[in-house]
């Protein structure tokens, strides 16, 4: 595979009154042509400031960058019109405009000739499922409406790369599975996606590979698999509980990480983990059976939240 992103030792900085802070340190991964690649990170770790970098909307301290083989420094107006990006959230669009408004608006900033513009806005907004929407003002779209129109605007200079900084915040799951698909359908045309989203289960559903950034630094980069794979040390367990004290539960000391969740009180849902040790069933089950009847005690699989949650443990 092609290397369309190379990241080197990139670092950027920020002056501070009485010092400075560091917003990625010494940062280096690769991505290749036709993949979905994963940025996941606390809020602060360094995400937007990658992105931002690689966009060319904001200069390194340090280090190099090349996308598309070009220099984000020294080369960034070849690749301005090389790649798009979207961001999460509600920004940039103009209300009072229909879709075919908007879309014609920015074709004219993209220099496309008006006598294609009435054809590629149709294929776009057809694609990205607007096209009974069109003459719509913008202003009555759902939130994922108005994502999905996002996505048609940022393919108008058909580009080789998009990058979506948490394109799914805030949607409804029927939203949120809409702009999933969609990701998938462009990701099968060959586009290289950058993703962030905070939602570990989206990312393990479409990227071919992830990165976690914790304080400015790469921590992991693999596969969603390998990554969860790297957690199979972890004891996790679900059990389903009759609990009349649930705040003793959740505070137990010997459990760790303890969430309870109701199914109808006084049923729960309990999520722990225990030290490899400490996981053997039958002593498990009389120890819970101290906080309530034991219906089901069964061990579960690790899930990228979990290897995400113990990779990030140290984040302060």
């Amino acid at each position: 595979m092609n290397r369309i992103i190379e990241v080197s030792n990139l670092s950027r900085t920020y002056k501070l009154k009485g010092g400075h802070k560091t917003a990625l340190d010494h940062v280096s991964f690769e991505v290749y042509e036709g993949e979905v690649f994963g940025l996941l990170g606390p809020n602060g770790a360094g995400k937007t400031t990658t992105i931002k970098i690689l966009t060319t909307l904001l200069l390194p301290t340090s280090g190099q960058a090349k996308v598309l083989g070009y220099d984000v420094v020294k080369e960034s107006a070849k690749i301005r019109d090389k790649i798009n990006f979207v961001y999460g959230g509600e920004r940039g669009v103009y209300g009072r405009l229909t879709a075919i408004e908007y879309m014609h608006y920015f074709c004219t900033l993209y220099k496309i000739p008006n006598k294609k513009q009435k054809e590629l806005i149709q294929q776009l907004l057809s694609l990205v499922g607007l096209k009974d929407a069109a003459n719509q003002k913008i202003h009555t779209y759902s939130k994922g409406m108005v994502q999905r129109l996002h996505i048609a605007r940022c393919l108008i200079n058909e580009p080789k790369i998009i990058f979506l900084d948490e394109p799914t915040i805030g949607l409804d799951p029927i939203g949120a599975r809409l702009l999933r698909d969609l990701v998938r359908e462009l990701a099968q045309k060959g586009i290289t996606i950058i993703l962030t989203t905070h939602y570990m289960q989206e990312a393990d559903e479409l990227c071919d590979r992830i990165a976690f950034i914790k304080n400015g630094a790469i921590s992991l980069i693999g596969e969603p698999v390998h990554i969860k794979e790297s957690c199979s040390h972890l004891k996790l367990f679900e059990a389903t509980m009759q609990v009349y004290d649930t705040r003793k539960l959740e505070q137990d000391r010997f459990l760790q990480q303890v969430e309870v969740n109701e199914i109808k009180a006084p049923y729960y849902s309990v999520n722990f983990q225990v030290a490899e040790e400490e996981a053997d069933h039958q002593k498990l089950t009389s120890y819970l059976e101290t906080y309530g009847e034991v219906i089901k005690l069964e061990k579960r699989e690790i899930s990228l939240e979990d290897a995400y949650v113990h990779h990030m443990k140290d984040v302060g």
